[in-house]
């Protein structure tokens, strides 16, 4: 009998792996995923079972009889967990994408297992003993610039995250690398879990000043929830702006501003306590390293390089905005008093209202009056083909992919000869499992190996307003750039033309990441650009130059405060990593005092955006918001050359194609960009774009 029960228990796991689709290489068109064939059950047994091939391939690596080579170490390590990573590149774009219960519970389940199978490698002493013995030997190895990358990058990944440590530190190493990887994953969860709860149930006489897109979105929400004849509102990122912007109702703004900036405050998914341990430990390990903070450890693989590099860029913003982001306010607060006969204190919750206001009266300017003239097929159209104008490749819908939601959307992209580059998949509205926010991410980064250049998976994922009845998407002028902004990262994986994954597409420094998708953004105020695609979604007329020519002169409104803006972002998080010692105090008061040289409104008890701040706390941006704006004077330094030579000049392009996007990280970003542009960058093209400067 128990020969019989073994038996039957043998064939059902055999059955089970037999039909797990990440358990062999996908067979399908240009290895497109088989999302219908994948079932949340099969992560768990994937990710194990790729764990422990890859612990395999490793202690081959380590047990290797012949002396260590780039060839057998490096490259070796370079290709260690395929079978892994053919179920990671799915299961992590999905579980912000598509994450309901199961996959919370599935990522809860699986992020120790990982950061104990990445903390094993990283502490594996003849791994590293094997790794150093290359690296001490480099300049006799004859390598080629993107061989001595993946050499650097493999020493450094060991170097910097521990493989030197011994005895009780490298266990104190091992036990904070596996806590923080699940503090990282409960604070992103808690942010998501809250932001659902939310509904703010309206009546219509509470709609004055909405537009009737917010309106008619907010009543379909209602009726599909069973409330026909109500109004609901959530705390969703295009629904919460345009609510923002537009309602006349001071205290449904105020109530809206003070549950989106109080959330995760207290409560179920209160994130304070998870956001404070998250900088101890991280604190933790870069004493451990020998840093005296977090940012100072992290920052060792950056074009910035330390803490007070990155100091020195926000200070210099800092100086050069702050006096026009106060002149902004000021001029702001006199037009609203006006506008109410009263003297009006702008708060956090008026300054989109009486901003777009005032907007519209300087320049006549609305961009909801835009809207019809941005029809998301017709944007489509226009920002795939400006990489068309740009480096020749061209987009076409492919029906026959296998895609993960109905909203999803499949494309080839073809070069200008027809060969295969990749394909990007678009998914374009908000749902109940989608995390807040746009991204880009890829199922399949670009590589080469024996058997051929291995064509990228990209998707791009945003939360734009959705169709309302016979009425199609239609997206704001910020909507087209964000858009623009995920499409720039699309086009470095694209055309990624690296040997290896690890340095191919947009693996590259933190602070160079951005580069390619702000350069995108200067393309929407550019008639020549805009002109190809702007038409009316009912009429067909091509979008009035007088329109574009607001766009363009208000496109320089409010970029003191947008630019203090981000800075309070970046000096929050530097304030948080470069913390010496343990945390302690109010978080909201330590938040407060951090971003004080950039605040221009005045304080609001209750609300803080750290809980929230997913960037820094579950994403890749601890000690690196600050590149945003690093990225945006490369941006702004890299298209003033286009500016001068033509928007779509081929030569200048193919010079940015050749020099960034296609070289991913394989040589030093400082390099790459002194390659396109033949300087160093300077901040006097984004001061000049930005009305700072004359």
């Amino acid at each position: 009998m128990r020969k019989t029960l073994t038996a039957i228990a043998l064939t059902a796991t055999i059955m089970a792996n037999a039909e797990n689709p990440f358990f062999a290489p996908f067979d399908t068109p240009n290895g497109t995923i088989p999302f219908s064939k994948i079932t949340t059950a099969d992560y768990e047994p994937a990710i194990d079972r790729g764990i422990e091939l890859a612990n395999k391939e490793i202690d081959a690596i380590c047990n290797n009889p012949e002396a260590p080579t780039f060839e057998n170490t490096i490259e070796a390590l370079e290709n260690v967990g395929e079978d892994l990573n053919r179920v990671l590149n799915v299961f992590y774009p999905l579980s912000s994408a598509l994450c309901d219960d199961a996959m919370m519970q599935i990522m809860t389940n699986v992020t120790p297992k990982l950061s104990e199978y990445g903390t094993s490698i990283i502490l594996n002493e003849k791994l590293w003993q094997r790794v150093k013995a290359v690296y001490e030997n480099k300049d006799k190895l004859n390598l080629n610039p993107e061989q001595e990358m993946l050499l650097q990058n493999t020493y450094d990944s060991f170097a910097l995250s521990g493989a030197n440590l011994q005895g009780d530190d490298r266990e104190t190493f091992r036990k904070l690398s596996s806590e923080l990887s699940s503090l990282t994953n409960v604070f992103g969860q808690n942010a998501l879990k809250e932001l659902n709860t939310y509904k703010i149930w309206l009546k219509a006489e509470d709609l004055d000043g909405l537009p009737q897109s917010a309106i008619d979105a907010a009543a379909l929400a209602a009726k599909e929830a069973g409330r026909d004849g109500e109004y609901l509102f959530t705390l969703d990122q295009p629904v919460y702006m345009q609510f923002m912007k537009f309602s006349s109702r001071q205290d449904l703004r105020e109530k809206m501003y003070r549950l989106y900036s109080g959330r995760n405050m207290a409560g179920e998914f209160n994130n304070i306590p998870v956001l404070t341990r998250i900088v101890d430990a991280r604190r933790e390990m870069a004493n451990l390293l020998g840093s005296d903070c977090y940012a100072r450890h992290s920052l060792q693989r950056t074009m910035a390089q330390k803490p007070e590099n990155v100091m020195n860029l926000l200070n210099q913003l800092c100086d050069a905005y702050m006096p026009a982001a106060k002149a902004e306010l000021d001029e702001l607060t006199a037009y609203a008093s006006k506008l109410e006969g009263r003297d009006v204190t702008i708060n956090g919750w008026d300054y989109s209202y009486y901003s777009n206001k005032l907007k519209n009266a300087k320049y006549a300017y609305d961009e909801e009056e835009m809207r019809p003239y941005f029809e998301l097929n017709n944007v489509i159209d226009g920002v795939f083909g400006l990489a068309t104008k740009l480096y020749g490749i061209k987009f076409t819908p492919n029906a026959n992919y296998d895609v993960y939601h109905p909203d999803v959307k499949a494309f080839d992209v073809t070069d200008a000869e027809g060969n295969f580059v990749g394909v990007i998949y678009t998914d374009f509205y908000p749902r109940a499992t989608k995390r807040a926010g746009a991204w880009m991410t890829e199922f399949q980064g670009q590589y080469e190996d024996k058997d051929g250049d291995h064509r990228p998976l990209i998707t791009i994922v945003m939360n734009f307003t959705k169709p309302t009845g016979d009425k199609p998407a239609l997206l704001t002028p910020y909507e087209v750039e964000t858009f623009l902004h995920e499409f720039g990262h699309a086009l470095h994986g694209l055309l990624s033309k690296c040997h290896y994954r690890s340095l191919a597409g947009t693996n590259v420094y933190r602070d160079f990441v951005e580069l390619p998708s702000q350069f995108n953004e200067n393309y929407l105020t550019e008639k020549e650009f805009l002109d190809g695609f702007a038409r009316h979604y009912q009429t067909g007329e091509a979008i009035p130059q007088e329109m574009i020519d607001k766009l363009i002169a208000s496109s320089r409104y409010g970029a003191a405060y947008s630019c203090v803006r981000q800075l309070m972002f970046g000096l929050t998080d530097m304030a948080y990593h470069t913390l010496t010692q343990p945390f302690t105090g109010n978080a909201e008061e330590f938040e407060r005092n951090a971003y004080k040289r950039v605040a221009v409104f005045p304080p609001v008890q209750g609300t803080m955006f750290s809980t929230t701040f997913t960037h820094i706390f579950s994403g890749g941006y601890a000690a690196g918001y600050y590149s945003y704006k690093w990225a945006e004077v490369l941006d702004a330094d890299a298209f003033s050359l286009f500016k001068q030579n033509g928007i779509f000049d081929h030569a200048t392009a193919q010079s940015f194609l050749d020099n960034i996007l296609r070289k991913g990280g394989t040589e030093n970003p400082a390099v790459l960009y002194r390659r396109f542009r033949g300087q160093d960058p300077t901040i006097d093209a984004l001061l000049i774009r930005d009305g700072i400067k004359k």
